[in-house]
């Protein structure tokens, strides 16, 4: 979620994008929706610091997706970031050892995830991205812990809070204002 703040920062600074001052609003307050959402309490150690790594590296990929996708090279970016995300990702477990999965339920369940849910998630991002603003995206983006949340509530029997319903409202009042 915190890519959603570093966003519009980075798109400003690199881009020179000019970020309207509803953005600006409801950039804030899905960060605050986000804030309400997933923190309980405030900490920092070294998974806060990857956290922050990472949002901003997610934000540098939002904003070059802005600025370079085409519609019509889609498929070849996403080809390119899939082989970016393999070669970190093996390089990132490579130090423990590879396990394979063990079965064909495990096998359908890895090219599942790689396929529809990460090769047809990055399609679709890379091609959006070609119509939408980073910010845009990245507000758009931010809906994800409220679909969780709802998903979490109706398949995994969490119970729904004040904390959840505030929350996930701002984040879906400031897509809608974007």
């Amino acid at each position: 979620g915190l890519y959603v703040v570093f966003t519009p920062l980075l798109a400003a600074a690199i881009l020179r994008t000019r970020i309207p001052p509803v953005t600006w609003a409801a950039v804030l307050l899905a960060t605050v929706g986000l804030g309400v959402l997933a923190l309980n309490g405030l900490s920092i150690g070294y998974g806060e610091l990857i956290t922050l790594v990472s949002a901003v590296l997610y934000a540098l990929h939002i904003v070059g997706l802005g600025a370079w996708s085409t519609a019509r090279d889609a498929v070849g970016m996403t080809i390119l970031q899939i082989m970016v995300i393999a070669v970190i990702c093996t390089l990132a477990t490579v130090h423990d050892g590879i396990v394979l999965p063990a079965s064909t339920g495990d096998w359908l369940s890895v090219l599942y995830m790689a396929i529809v849910v990460g090769a047809l998630g990055l399609l679709g991002q890379t091609w959006a991205q070609a119509h939408l603003a980073p910010t845009r995206t990245a507000i758009i983006m931010s809906m994800e812990p409220v679909f969780a949340a709802l998903f979490a509530v109706w398949l995994g029997g969490e119970d729904v809070t004040a904390r959840l319903l505030v929350g996930g409202s701002m984040v879906l009042v400031a897509m809608l204002a974007v």
